[in-house]
């Protein structure tokens, strides 16, 4: 009868615990960064770490957000030369090639 009891304690303070940190748990989503504000801040000469204590953030969130930015800077480039062409950029041919041994025999040919 004793064991009974310790089992139902236990498990009762196990279940206590589980909601406890359940509801105290944040979902990963909740602080989204604005992007474009570290980026102002970015453009006006602050460093990361200026920027994150300012904005209450972390440091690599800044390096996220620059990192974006780059890549949209990147594509817009592209899209723009190709606009101005009036061609796209050439892409590396691709071969379909279904095994090491087709391709053996495709070359031998």
């Amino acid at each position: 009868m004793l064991i009974r009891k310790f089992a139902l304690v236990a498990a009762s303070a196990m279940l206590a615990t589980t909601v406890a940190f359940a509801a105290s748990a944040r979902p990963a989503y909740a602080n989204k960064v604005d992007c474009d504000a570290v980026m102002n801040e970015v453009n006006s000469g602050k460093h990361n770490k200026d920027i994150a204590a300012d904005l209450k953030i972390s440091t690599s969130s800044v390096a996220r957000c620059k990192r974006k930015a780059k890549l949209a800077a990147k594509a817009a480039t592209k899209s723009s030369v190709q606009a101005r062409s009036g061609k796209e950029v050439p892409a590396a041919p691709a071969k379909a090639v279904s095994s090491p041994a087709a391709a053996a025999s495709a070359t031998t040919k």
